[in-house]
C-alpha cells in the first residue's frame, strides 16, 4: 500500500475517532431533545465508552474515557471505575505522582458546569477534579506537558495554546493544520512534533513557527527519549523515528485503529477504538493485552 493512501485512511480513520469520542459539542439542549426510545444509559449501567487518553502511576494504569477514569492495577487486566463521577475526561495526561490534568466536558448530573471544562486539575488520583483556567472556552482533545510547559489543541476554536506556568496563563498559536497529537521533545520543551491533517510537522519555537517533516503521515505520538519518537496510524501501524520526525522505520501494529498513545519509561501503551489496551516493552515490536473493558 502507498504511503499516500495509509495517510488518507490514516486521515479518515483519526477523524472519524474524534467526531465519535467528543460526545457532541458541549450544546445541553441537544442532549436533552434525545427521545425516549434512545436514551443513553444510566450512569449506574453505562460503562468504559471512547477512550480519550492513558496514564500511568505506581504501575497503575488509568484510562480516561467519554464515561469518566477507569482504572487497571499491576496484574489486573480488567478495568474498572475510580469514583462515581462520569464527566467525559480528554486531553488526559498524569504528569507526575500527585498531578494529573485533563479537560473534557461535564458529568449529565452536573448542571452547574459549562459544557467545555477548560483545563482541569487533580491532585488525588483522579477522585475529584478542579477547574485551572478557561472553563467554558477551551475543549482540549489534545493535551502534553514538560515541566511548567503545557500544549494544548482547543477544539473549540482550532488554535494552539501554549502555558509556561502549569496552565494558568496561556497563548494562542496557530498550528499548521487540525491536531490530531503533539509530542515535546523530552530535551527540549520548545521543541514538539505535530501530527495534523495535513501529515507531521515540528515547531522549534513552542508552536510560533512550523516547518512540514512528513506529508505522508498522521498519527498518535508519543517521545520517551530523544532519539525515539513513536507514530501509530489510523491502522495501526508503530513507526519509530530516531531524528525528530523526519524519518521513520517500521517496527509493529497495535492490531487495530488506536485511541490513545503514551510512553511510560521504556514502555508503550495503546489504547485500541474497541476498548482494548495493549502495552509493548519492546520499544513497539511487539504487544501484550494491559487491560480490557
Amino acid at each position: 500500500m502507498s504511503f499516500k493512501r495509509t495517510l488518507l485512511i490514516s486521515l479518515a480513520l483519526l477523524a472519524g475517532l474524534l467526531v465519535q469520542g467528543c460526545g457532541g459539542d458541549g450544546d445541553s439542549s441537544q442532549r436533552q431533545s434525545t427521545t425516549v426510545e434512545s436514551l443513553p444509559e444510566t450512569p449506574e449501567e453505562a460503562g468504559l465508552q471512547h477512550i480519550h487518553g492513558l496514564g500511568v502511576r505506581d504501575k497503575t494504569l488509568y484510562i480516561a474515557t467519554h464515561t469518566g477514569l477507569w482504572t487497571a492495577p499491576e496484574g489486573q487486566t480488567k478495568a474498572r471505575r475510580l469514583g462515581a463521577s462520569q464527566q467525559d475526561v480528554m486531553g488526559f495526561s498524569v504528569l507526575d505522582e500527585a498531578r494529573f490534568i485533563g479537560s473534557g466536558h461535564p458529568d449529565p448530573t452536573q448542571q452547574d458546569q459549562p459544557p467545555n471544562l477548560g483545563l482541569i486539575e487533580s491532585r488525588d488520583g483522579g477522585q475529584s477534579w478542579k477547574n485551572i483556567s478557561l472553563a467554558g472556552q477551551a475543549d482540549f482533545h489534545v493535551l502534553e506537558s514538560s515541566g511548567s510547559r503545557v500544549y494544548g489543541f482547543n477544539g473549540a476554536t482550532g488554535r494552539l495554546m501554549v502555558s509556561s506556568d502549569e496552565g494558568r496563563s496561556w497563548k494562542e498559536q496557530a498550528p499548521p493544520a487540525g491536531v490530531y497529537a503533539l509530542a515535546i521533545d523530552p530535551s527540549d520543551p520548545d521543541r514538539i512534533v505535530a501530527s495534523t491533517e495535513k501529515g507531521v510537522f515540528s515547531s522549534t519555537d513552542a508552536g510560533n513557527g512550523w516547518r512540514p517533516l512528513d506529508d505522508r503521515l498522521a498519527g498518535l505520538l508519543a517521545w520517551p527519549r530523544p532519539n525515539q519518537l513513536y507514530l501509530v496510524d489510523g491502522q495501526g501501524q508503530v513507526r519509530v523515528s530516531d531524528d525528530g520526525g523526519r524519518n521513520w522505520q517500521d517496527v509493529g501494529t497495535i492490531g487495530g485503529q488506536p485511541a490513545a498513545f503514551i510512553a511510560d519509561g521504556s514502555d508503550l501503551y495503546a489504547a485500541r477504538a474497541d476498548g482494548t489496551v495493549k502495552r509493548s516493552t519492546d520499544d513497539g515490536r511487539t504487544w501484550t493485552v494491559r487491560a480490557t473493558p
